[in-house]
């Protein structure tokens, strides 16, 4: 495998607070990148980065050899690098279809732009319906998104960002909020995009985490404190202590002093 997208050094402050603090992650091409720690340990600030959503305060980010850190979120999409959001983001009176119709016009240049030439608006036609063909929504095209199941609502998200056509992939936590069987539906969905797309993934159900990811990164405090394989992720103690919380005595306690866990530093005002 080669490097898709890689970052140096890169930082992000709000204020007083290092968000993300010199971080250094590498994605290779074909894999699913999983990237895990508690609430607030920096993991959407680091895929807003990576989108272009919010610059960085310093670093370097690479996707396919060259430097994106600085460019509109617009520009990194046209580049090839596709994200969905923590919070479903679709527009709820479009249909289904309309939704990725869309995200694929919008993705060519605009919406009225999309429109001009048929040949334009064929292929339109036929990347969202590829799309929903995908994500197992074909039936559903006609249907308005606000009549759609949690669960239909956050495949559609992710055929929005397959409309896009996209190498690289951004998913921020694509299962959350779902039962046990929806779950396991985008599970199945996600091991059959890796077979074409390279996919970084949040996502807080270590079920799931373990089954899909070929490589974790694992954060606590705006820092990565450990990446490595699954399996050497999953035997990790440092993980077990600050992640998952230790296990004394046959007692659960997450609360333990954690000596080598990496401290936010606070950048003078």
């Amino acid at each position: 495998m080669s490097s898709m997208l890689s970052t140096r050094g890169l930082t992000r402050s709000f204020g007083g607070l290092l968000a993300v603090n010199d971080v250094d992650f590498q994605v290779e091409r074909g894999e699913i990148h999983a990237i895990l720690g508690p609430n607030g340990a920096g993991k959407s600030t680091l895929i807003n980065l990576l989108s272009g959503e919010i610059p960085p305060t310093r670093g370097e980010i690479v996707y396919r050899g060259s430097a994106i850190q600085g460019k509109k979120a617009h520009q990194v999409a046209r580049l090839g690098i596709g994200r969905s959001h923590q919070k479903t983001n679709i527009f709820p009176r479009l249909t289904c279809l309309q939704n990725c119709q869309l995200a694929a016009r919008i993705h060519h240049g605009g919406v009225i732009g999309s429109w001009r030439s048929r040949k334009r608006a064929k292929e339109v036609d036929e990347r969202a319906l590829a799309a929903l063909d995908t994500c197992g929504l074909v039936p559903r095209a006609h249907t308005l998104s606000s009549g759609m199941s949690y669960g239909e609502q956050r495949q559609l998200q992710i055929a929005m960002v397959l409309a896009t056509q996209p190498q690289l992939m951004l998913l921020d936590e694509p299962m959350a909020g779902m039962g046990r069987e929806e779950t396991d539906q985008v599970a199945d969905l996600l091991k059959r995009l890796s077979s074409d797309y390279t996919i970084v993934l949040i996502e807080h159900d270590m079920d799931s985490v373990f089954r899909l990811a070929d490589r974790i990164t694992v954060m606590v405090d705006g820092c990565v404190l450990e990446s490595g394989s699954t399996d050497s992720i999953r035997a990790s103690d440092s993980v077990r202590d600050v992640y998952l919380g230790r296990h004394d005595s046959g007692q659960d306690d997450a609360s333990d002093d954690i000596d080598d866990r990496p401290q936010r530093r606070e950048v003078a005002p």
